[in-house]
């Protein structure tokens, strides 16, 4: 369902990502909803932005969102959000105002803004320089945004299995990314159940997982 408000009171419909800011305010990407919640400390659920299933930038309830998936926050308290059916990687400030980060149509395509493309992106971190680091999981490659709204690809290429550096580096849906202080990504590699390390200079290692299926 849908609403909000205190605690068990509130409702969501498939809540995938959460982020913390420095605060302890909690968000929520609400993706049957559709929304970017909000959880203060005391449990109060609110909507940051989102409304019905479509795309569209504006204030709050006038954005859309298409299944949002991921979700990160900045210390300035502008939240990330990996669009996955917009294929689009969204940005919300502590207003509600969303625009659009980086994406356009779904495919694969390096470049600068809506000249980039993604499919189905499914998570979202930030490192301590800004830069976004997305889980592109149909594309099987994990990608990288600057500041300057600039994308490339950290590593991955055709849908597989290989540790390697760059474009060499093979990934199977890749759903979730994490970074360190020092700038390596954490990738969970789904349908491979491994878990892969990036570091800032695109050397991808499996850190964890045999491949199979299973628990251990």
């Amino acid at each position: 369902g849908f609403a909000d408000g205190t605690g068990s009171s509130a409702q969501f419909n498939y809540p995938i990502g959460v982020a913390v800011d420095a605060s302890g305010t909690v968000y929520v990407a609400d993706a049957n909803n559709h929304r970017i919640r909000k959880i203060t400390p005391a449990g109060a659920v609110s909507t940051l932005a989102g409304s019905t299933y479509g795309f569209a930038d504006g204030t709050g309830i006038s954005a859309q969102f298409a299944n949002p998936t991921g979700v990160a926050v900045d210390a300035s308290g502008t939240v990330y959000v990996a669009d996955q059916f917009n294929h689009r990687i969204r940005k919300i400030t502590s207003a509600g105002v969303v625009s659009t980060l980086a994406g356009n149509i779904r495919g694969f395509a390096d470049g600068e803004g809506s000249s980039a493309q993604f499919n189905n992106p499914l998570g979202v971190t930030l490192d301590a320089s800004g830069n976004v680091y997305v889980a592109d999981g149909s594309n099987h490659r994990i990608r990288k945004i600057t500041s300057a709204r600039v994308v490339s690809t950290l590593a991955g290429s055709i849908r597989g299995f290989a540790d390697g550096e760059g474009n060499s580096a093979q990934f199977n849906y890749p759903t979730g990314v994490a970074v360190d202080a020092s700038g390596t990504v954490y990738v969970t590699d789904y349908f491979n159940h491994r878990i892969r390390k990036i570091t800032a200079a695109g050397v991808v290692s499996t850190l964890a997982g045999s491949g199979v299926s299973g628990f251990a």
